[in-house]
């Protein structure tokens, strides 16, 4: 970056919350209306910052970033709750024009971007990647406990084509020993920042079509975005692939509410990556019931199945194959047994006697899962967001490893349903065609007669 702005260094986090934090007030603050809603919300938006900085950076005071964290996710959480229930979504656009917020946001996203290419990824980044060659060389498979205990369950084979590309552009050199085990670590890092990248660029434009697409207001969907990139957690895990990959497929899953099918791929995939949007199923399942059920779910199913299909292909023996799936689906991530574990940071972190109370935690998730299949009645695109939203955060609630952190799973979803303007009449029966099967069927009938 220094190629180009001179003696340019990546802001602190500290910095970046105080600076961010008056940007986002002087752009979306509504100084007319100061009890409104929509400042409420920036404000308890701000308030993630002390929290995610005392967790990430507090170093003793780790602990209490997370109860902090807790605190405000239940604020928000409340939010996400009472959202349906509110008709009366009155237009407040942000005090900066739709070119200068455009300017904004692309100048944040190339500053960003610039310092995941110049920082150090992390351990758990490479993690991916690594298990990628190894599986591909089918020289081992990772140890169950250990790999649930430190990154949760997820998909690792989702590195497979960043790592195939930087194969091909990092090559080792056959006069040195230790260069081709030099020439995976590269090309690891250079996978992790470009899945990095690529995620948060399909959130960015996610955002922007939903704005464009569903609410019917460019200004909207540019705001979203660039207040996505404003925020202070945006820029402490920029380059965290576990953080956003996540997140560009369930916006696009959003953007693309109008095939079934193509949603349902990217719930699948989304599935596959991080096994927490598992608890969606009941609400998309409810929300396409009258129209569009039988596509989601093949969607689903299908991309499920490949991904099992995958993990068949890339394993050397039978125990090898079952453990990448009990990884994948997390089997043993409920227990309390590996919260003891020293690398295990969160607010449930040493187990004992907290640990016992994490149950009752997860049964509350999965009955307000199950909630959604009934409640509302009549589900529309605005409660889809907002019910997905709060879905999302309330795993954080339960999540061994850093719970709370994995913001961006519900962060870009709840943006949404801050800014979305009256959305009831986009229910599927109203904007979703038949599908190819039944318009088919009705031709046949038409010829018939």
């Amino acid at each position: 970056m220094q190629q180009f702005l001179y003696q340019y260094q990546p802001p602190e986090f500290a910095t970046w919350v105080y600076l961010s934090s008056l940007l986002t007030i002087a752009i979306y603050f509504k100084f007319n209306r100061l009890w409104s809603l929509r400042n409420l919300d920036l404000l308890a938006l701000i308030a993630l910052a002390p929290g995610l900085f005392l967790a990430e950076f507090g170093g003793a005071s780790e602990h209490w970033g997370f109860v902090w964290l807790f605190t405000v996710g239940g604020v928000l959480m409340i939010r996400m709750l009472a959202d349906p229930m509110m008709v009366r979504r009155p237009l407040l656009e942000p005090n900066m024009t739709t070119g200068g917020l455009a300017f904004i946001g692309a100048s944040l996203f190339l500053f960003l971007m610039a310092n995941v290419m110049m920082k150090d990824v992390t351990e758990a980044d490479l993690d991916g990647p690594r298990r990628v060659w190894n599986l591909l060389e089918r020289t081992s498979a990772p140890d169950t406990n250990d790999s649930l205990a430190e990154h949760g369950p997820g998909y690792p084979l989702l590195h497979l084509l960043p790592s195939m590309s930087m194969r091909q552009l990092v090559k080792p050199d056959g006069q040195q020993p230790a260069s081709e085990e030099n020439a995976k670590e590269r090309a690891n890092a250079a996978a992790a920042r470009v899945m990095a990248i690529l995620s948060h660029l399909a959130v960015v434009l996610g955002l922007v079509v939903i704005g464009i697409r569903h609410y019917d207001n460019v200004r909207t969907g540019i705001a979203v975005a660039t207040l996505y990139l404003m925020l202070p957690y945006t820029a402490a895990m920029t380059g965290r692939v576990e953080h956003v990959l996540p997140a560009a497929l369930l916006v696009w899953a959003v953007a693309a509410y109008r095939r079934p099918l193509v949603s349902g791929m990217l719930i699948g995939l989304a599935i596959g990556t991080i096994y927490y949007p598992l608890f969606l199923l009941p609400l998309w399942c409810s929300f396409y019931w009258q129209r569009g059920l039988l596509r989601f779910g093949l969607g689903v199913l299908t991309t499920v199945a490949a991904l099992v299909l995958s993990l068949a292909l890339t394993s050397h023996d039978l125990p090898s194959f079952l453990t990448q799936i009990e990884c994948m689906f997390g089997f043993n991530s409920l227990s309390i047994e590996g919260l003891s574990r020293e690398t295990i940071h969160g607010f449930w972190s040493g187990g004992g006697t907290i640990g016992a109370y994490r149950i009752p935690v997860i049964v509350a998730c999965g009955v307000l899962s199950v909630s959604y299949a009934l409640w509302p009645a009549q589900k529309n695109l605005g409660t889809l967001v907002s019910c997905s939203s709060a879905v999302m955060l309330s795993t954080q609630f339960w999540q061994a490893q850093g719970g709370g952190l994995h913001m961006a799973w519900y962060l870009p979803l709840m943006l949404l349903t801050i800014f979305r303007p009256n959305l009831e009449d986009r229910v599927a029966i109203s904007t979703l065609d038949v599908g190819w099967f039944l318009g088919r069927r009705r031709q046949l009938r038409v010829r018939a007669a």
